[in-house]
């Protein structure tokens, strides 16, 4: 994940808020930045609601649970610096293993710095559009990556596994980007294709999403923040998506409350119980104009499908104003907080699976027929 300097969002956000009565779903109380690039700080002054940003429990239900061993089997496979040539070549080869072990056909897509990685399951409405999830395979010289960004590319890879096989009326797309650290070069030579930018309704892109930390002033901010920082720890999973598409947006976060079922001691009938697991809060952040006011915030490969005006969210856990490992040696997977991870991707994969299953959720791209 490239470099954060979210403060003039903050302000043009604010002031958005201010003039149009708010964000549905997404209350300018709970605004906040996050900066990769921005090293100064400010200690966060605890929130005036207790209850904001609270971790909120998600029963167990009838959405595929993600498997917590897959995830971290994955971040251990992928435990090595994938900068030159022949270590992107490594991570390459062990993402098409695993896609064509769970029944994809992965296509390799070359540009002229990299290799992107595609592959798609087809819905069964030809007209319901594709969901598109995205994430880049390389890292920055002499950092492993674990967090930055083979958690992504573990979620990805734990979602082919347990969504390949079931049918939805919209089509599921992968795409593991190469070059991300260079420049967003894998996605935008994959946004340049008009091929994968017609048929879209939906692109979710992780960068970073496996730490949390629960200490006090663990979360930093930049200085001179407009509103009281929501909170001093690093608890909340941030969702950034455009304004132009909200529904997209405030596809997460919203708890799931069917109950699922279990036999009871005897046995002989099935009685409604809730489980419960530990889950992240998430924090919604809507930017307006697509960013053009704050460019810092189009360092990610969510930006180029923006910039074709397609709607696309990027999630994360804000980088290294949460963690000390960015972009450092010490970004391993032993350093990455298993409870926040597991339950960040399962917000994900809750969400993808309502955005396949519920065409009625955003609206149905026109295909380009030209």
């Amino acid at each position: 994940m490239k470099k954060w300097i979210w403060l003039i969002f903050l302000l043009a956000a604010v002031f958005f808020v201010v003039g149009n009565g708010g964000f549905s779903q997404a209350p300018k109380s709970k605004i906040i930045s996050a900066s990769k690039s921005n090293k100064t700080t400010l200690q966060a002054q605890p929130p005036t609601n207790k209850n904001q940003l609270q971790n909120y429990s998600t029963p167990v239900n009838n959405y595929p649970q993600v498997s917590e061993t897959n995830l971290f089997t994955h971040l251990n496979k992928l435990n090595f610096q994938r900068y030159t040539s022949p270590e992107r070549e490594r991570a390459r080869s062990y993402i098409v293993n695993e896609l064509k072990k769970l029944g994809w056909e992965p296509k390799l897509e070359k540009f002229p710095q990299g290799i992107n990685i595609f592959a798609e399951r087809q819905g069964t409405e030809e007209n319901a559009g594709a969901i598109l999830i995205g994430a880049h395979y390389d890292t920055v010289f002499r950092s492993p990556g674990a967090d930055d960004n083979a958690s992504g590319v573990a979620v990805i890879l734990e979602m082919a596994r347990i969504l390949g096989k079931t049918p939805t009326p919209r089509t599921l797309e992968l795409v593991f980007f190469d070059k991300e650290e260079a420049g967003l070069l894998g996605s935008l030579a994959f946004t340049a294709q008009p091929k994968h930018m017609e048929n879209l309704a939906g692109v979710i892109v992780m960068d970073m999403v496996g730490y949390g930390c629960y200490t006090s002033g663990c979360q930093k901010y930049p200085d001179n923040l407009p509103i009281t920082p929501p909170s001093d720890q690093g608890d909340f999973l941030a969702v950034i998506g455009d304004i132009e598409h909200l529904p997209l947006l405030n596809s997460f976060g919203t708890p799931k409350l069917l109950a699922s079922k279990s036999e009871n001691s005897n046995g002989n009938s099935k009685a409604s119980y809730l489980k419960t697991l530990s889950q992240p809060s998430v924090l919604k952040l809507p930017i307006p104009l697509k960013g053009i006011l704050t460019p810092d915030v189009l360092r990610s490969d969510h930006a180029p499908f923006w910039y074709q005006g397609i709607g696309a969210v990027l999630i994360t856990d804000t980088a290294n104003l949460r963690t000390p490992y960015y972009h450092k040696p010490s970004d391993t997977f032993i350093n990455i907080e298993r409870s926040f991870f597991r339950g960040a991707a399962q917000i994900i994969v809750d969400a993808t699976t309502d955005l396949l299953e519920n065409r009625e959720s955003l609206k149905t791209p026109v295909k380009n027929n030209t």
